[in-house]
């Protein structure tokens, strides 16, 4: 019987180690999930393609291996843009695949005709329609390729009679996958200008992302050697805050703590592997900026010295040439500044917390903190939860991951995330920090939880408020509006859906709660009841200082309620000499 280019499609996909597709049945991709039906790779049965993409990108930014979403033709593609976006912005290694309307009629204005190759071209590395079953093999081979490079997403569009079609040459199927990431060294004449600055500055400070994840040790390093505070973007959270004894804090909307001082302050502040976004909270100043991709380089402020390459490698081989700063006097300044400013600060989000109704969400995040597993994996929505993630979820054993659309923003991206993470690995805990509005958009996508037995804890922080928009509303002078709806029970409607759960209104409750159901075997949803008027905002700010938003006020403003990393800041304090 002949092979069609469906079956020789899924084959190869197998062959390059893919365990699940993530996508729904019907209509043009009918040909792609019947070759799946006769393989080994799991057909991950989600309710909207949007999850499908979401939950391709977490799964390979857990793994670090290819994985796959599909979709239907028209409105099934469209579906997929916004995980794809997400999935793209993150550097996940995500092949989507796009099935089309038959190929005769492309042109035709027929019954859901888009043209994918259009719509997806500014989500993705490597966009290409496949236009007869022998340019297929060439074509996937070359999508799945450029992903594995790190080019970002890659799409095949796939007309659904090409599908159908007898397969034709697979040689460049059978190519071996470049997966392993090359090592790149700075050039010297940009190695020696950072070793030059580093020396002449009185104080440095060094500021961190995501591109720190295999880079700790160095970054240590270099902050000992030249008496450097750390702080960090929420990219860099899980890598460089845990067990930090430079330590001060994070930047940003999100920031609490020195940061903000210690990389305003510095002579020289150096970016390591860090795409910040936010220009306003950087110097302009004496900049350096590390990174392994030149474009990102002077992205976000005005950079004096950049280098391109490794943050590990860039390290190693500028310490031995960097002179050993003897004096401190700056680091324990910020240290004690960090200490100072979540002493003073977590007073107002904690203090009798354990009484207060609605419930705080800072006291939710914290107690998940604490009874988490040291390796669990946290996946956050956008808005608030995104602050109590930041501010309370901590790496106490470097093992934890933390997993947001924190490059693209979107809502609704926690729980697909989950779905993606839990797929991959059942035996690892997968905590969902849900906020409502987030888990309202993709509600469906709890039916994919029960389906699938995925053992997720679905943590929802149920304000009936758009917290984060009504936080930015006030921001920029604007009376809220329309951000507060109507209750919604969480709890029965999972309940109705065949899924544990539980609902929390008494904060005296909450601990074994939560407790309880991180111990079940199985999905759960808890739903606790929060205040909509926690918005991450110290309760003696004015409003003419939130009206004023400046980098003054927002030293104040985004400083707080940072939970146990106050015992981390105190614990600092140690490394200070005492007169």
């Amino acid at each position: 019987m002949a092979t069609t280019f469906a079956q020789q499609l899924v084959k190869a996909l197998e062959s390059y180690g893919v365990e699940r597709i993530f996508s729904l049945v019907g209509d043009s991709l009918n040909p792609i999930s019947d070759a799946v039906r006769e393989s080994s790779i799991e057909w991950v049965h989600v309710r909207n393609e949007e999850a499908a993409a979401f939950a391709a990108g977490a799964e390979s930014l857990m793994t670090g291996k290819l994985a796959v979403c599909a979709a239907s033709c028209g409105p099934g593609n469209t579906h997929l843009i916004q995980g794809l976006y997400d999935s793209h912005r993150n550097g996940a290694k995500v092949l989507a695949l796009a099935s089309h309307i038959p190929s005769p009629q492309i042109g035709s204005r027929f019954f859901q005709e888009t043209h994918p190759e259009l719509i997806f071209a500014e989500c993705s590395g490597y966009c290409e329609m496949v236009n007869a079953p022998g340019q297929g093999a060439r074509i996937l081979h070359h999508a799945v390729q450029s992903t594995l490079a790190g080019r970002g997403v890659s799409v095949l569009v796939l007309p659904g009679d090409i599908s159908m079609q007898e397969a034709e040459d697979d040689g460049f199927v059978a190519s071996t996958m470049a997966v392993e990431k090359p090592i790149s060294y700075p050039h010297p004449v940009q190695a020696a200008a950072l070793v030059e600055a580093i020396n002449d500055a009185d104080t440095v400070a060094l500021f961190c992302g995501a591109g720190c994840k295999d880079a700790r040790d160095q970054v240590l390093a270099l902050a000992e050697k030249i008496k450097a505070p750390i702080g960090h973007a929420l990219g860099g959270k899980m890598y460089i805050q845990h067990d930090n004894p430079f330590d001060v804090g994070m930047s940003g909307l999100l920031g609490y703590g020195a940061c903000h001082d210690a990389t305003n302050d510095a002579d020289l502040l150096i970016l390591l592997g860090t795409d910040f976004p936010y220009s306003e909270f950087l110097p302009k100043k004496n900049v350096a900026q590390v990174d392994i991709d030149g474009a990102a380089i002077g992205r976000r402020t005005t950079v004096k010295y950049p280098v391109v390459g490794d943050v590990a490698a860039t390290i190693e081989n500028i310490l031995p040439h960097v002179v050993t700063k003897e004096d401190r006097g700056f680091l324990d300044k910020m240290l004690r500044e960090h200490h100072r400013k979540l002493e003073t600060v977590v007073e107002a989000y904690t203090s009798k917390n354990q009484k207060h109704t609605p419930i705080h969400p800072e006291l939710v995040a914290d107690l998940l903190d604490e009874l988490a597993d040291d390796d669990a994996v946290f996946t956050v929505d956008t808005g608030m939860c995104n602050v109590w993630a930041a501010r309370y979820i901590n790496n106490f054993a470097g093992k934890r991951e933390l997993i947001g659309s924190f490059r693209h923003g979107t809502m609704a991206n926690a729980l697909p995330h989950a779905i993606g993470v839990a797929a991959s690995n059942r035996s690892r805990q997968v905590i969902s920090m849900s906020g409502d509005g987030g888990l309202g958009m993709l509600l469906g996508e709890l039916l994919t939880v029960k389906l699938h037995q995925l053992p997720i804890k679905t943590v929802v922080f149920n304000n009936s408020s758009l917290g984060m928009v009504k936080l930015e509303m006030l921001v920029q002078g604007y009376p809220e509006f329309e951000t507060d709806h109507a209750g919604v029970d969480f709890a029965a409607i999972a309940s109705a859906m065949g899924i544990r759960a539980f609902r929390v209104t008494d904060p005296a409750d909450l601990r074994a709660v939560l407790a309880e159901a991180l111990a079940i075997d199985g999905p759960v949803l808890v739903d606790v009841v929060t205040d909509p008027n926690a918005l991450s905002i110290p309760p003696n700010i004015t409003f003419e200082q939130i009206l004023g938003f400046s980098k003054a006020a927002s030293r104040t403003v985004f400083e707080g309620g940072v939970g146990r990393m106050y015992d981390l800041a105190t614990a600092n304090l140690r490394n200070i000499p005492r007169p």
